[in-house]
């Protein structure tokens, strides 16, 4: 006989199951929350793309494109197995190309205000897994999308960001804030970077060498040990900022401190990519090693051009939704979490359809409920109901019926009361809305 298969998980995905499914609704509802009292709104995005918005967008010389996407010919359009790149989709890496892609492709530019659009859901890259890292990750992101570029806007964003890791509890967090310049300013300064990178390139890895080249302010993000010292020492863009980048960006400074929110300025935090312009910012949380990025963000006034659009100033920003979630739980902050309100523990077969009907009325009220298909023993009952995690068990035999008043007993103590259906309705949606004690 053939040994049957074990099917498994792909490495570098996983299977987010219950309770762990609960915190992770809870996070996202909680995102929910804050960005639309920021007045944002959901964006749902498809989870492929053509690979040339990417190339076009994140850039086809950066890892993310050349090494990393999860590409394949689109078969609905070619029957060609050897489909040049043109018709190649791929599954996303990241979600701003794609929110812009529908920015452009439905006029949005048109819609009175700046377009604020956030959107969450699984990325897909090729990397090696690790501690914080997978294959299939999730991300939460935010876009503004509109015609000024103020500081107010870039705080507003920062602000919205921080509220909602302080709402889930993500406190131990620093929040790194830094200006790259822009067309004015960032070309001079790449061009010095990359002469003073020239000379100490024997000092440098295979990496930092090759980026001198194609893109010398990759450089500044190298967490290689030996090459911190060489870094250290290189010129900084905060020093070679043109007027009106050095003013957007002392006024950005003034707009956080207005709002109460905390920073550190960190001059290596850059983004590689063109269309970035002056605001950069990441958050990173303690617990994590070395991958403890749980945010990024910038302004790309230039992105949505670049992809064919009208001129539009933008900025953004993705949490790392494995990453955060994990840091909340190695730090013990756990928020209290809804779970079993009520077992329904029926016995004799003329109460059926009386605990059907109160069950009917419990899940209506918002409650959650057990109700067991078969008839148990009492006492089976309970203990059921006792490692489900019900707050109550609801006691439904024949003198209950025959009384109309029900017995509800609290799990976590043994007290126990005889209630009527108004008063169990009562009384099990206040202890819900946490009116009683």
């Amino acid at each position: 006989m053939t040994e049957q298969k074990q099917f498994r998980a792909i490495k570098g995905t996983r299977d987010i199951l219950p309770p762990d499914s609960t915190l992770w609704n809870w996070f996202e509802q909680s995102a929910r929350d804050v960005f639309e009292s920021y007045n944002f709104r959901e964006i749902r995005l498809p989870i492929f793309e053509e690979t040339s918005l990417f190339a076009r967008s994140v850039g086809g010389e950066t890892d993310i494109v050349s090494k990393e996407m999860y590409s394949f010919p689109d078969r609905s359009t070619s029957s060609d197995a050897t489909a040049d790149a043109g018709d190649l989709i791929s599954l996303r890496p990241e979600a701003t190309a794609s929110t812009m892609r529908a920015y452009i492709e439905h006029g949005m530019h048109a819609l009175p205000g700046n377009v604020k659009l956030y959107y969450m859901g699984p990325m897909f890259r090729r990397e090696r897994p690790q501690k914080g890292r997978y294959r299939q990750f999730y991300q939460i992101g935010a876009e503004v999308l509109g015609q000024s570029d103020a500081p107010a806007i870039d705080a507003e964003v920062i602000e919205m960001l921080v509220t909602f890791f302080s709402r889930v509890g993500l406190t131990r967090t620093t929040l790194y804030i830094n200006s790259i310049g822009d067309k004015n300013c960032r070309p001079q300064y790449v061009e010095l970077l990359r002469a003073e990178l020239r000379k100490v390139k024997d000092q440098l890895g295979a990496d930092s060498q090759r980026r001198i080249e194609t893109n010398p302010l990759r450089v500044l993000d190298s967490k290689i040990p030996q090459e911190q010292e060489i870094i250290a020492k290189l010129p900084k863009i905060s020093e070679h900022l043109c007027d009106a980048c050095r003013e957007h960006f002392a006024k950005l400074k003034e707009e956080l401190k207005l709002r109460g929110v905390n920073f550190q300025d960190n001059w290596r935090l850059v983004r590689g990519l063109d269309y970035y312009t002056r605001t950069t910012f990441e958050v990173i949380a303690e617990g994590l090693g070395s991958q403890n990025a749980v945010c990024g963000g910038g302004r790309y006034d230039g992105l949505v051009e670049l992809l064919g659009g009208p001129p539009t100033k933008g900025i953004g920003f993705a949490i790392g939704t494995d990453r955060a979630i994990l840091s909340i739980q190695e730090s013990g902050n756990l928020p209290k979490l809804p779970g079993l309100d009520v077992f329904v523990a029926w016995m004799g077969l003329e109460t059926y359809a009386t605990a059907v009907g109160l069950t009917k009325k419990l899940r209506e009220a918002g409650l959650s409920v057990e109700l067991p298909g078969e008839e148990m023993k009492f006492k089976k009952s309970l203990n059921l109901a006792d490692k489900l995690g019900a707050r109550y068990a609801l006691i439904i035999g024949s003198d209950e019926v025959a009384t109309g008043r029900f017995t509800l007993k609290r799990l976590a103590d043994a007290d126990q009361k005889k209630l009527s259906e108004y008063e169990l309705l009562e009384y099990l949606e206040s202890e819900r809305r946490g009116t009683r004690g």
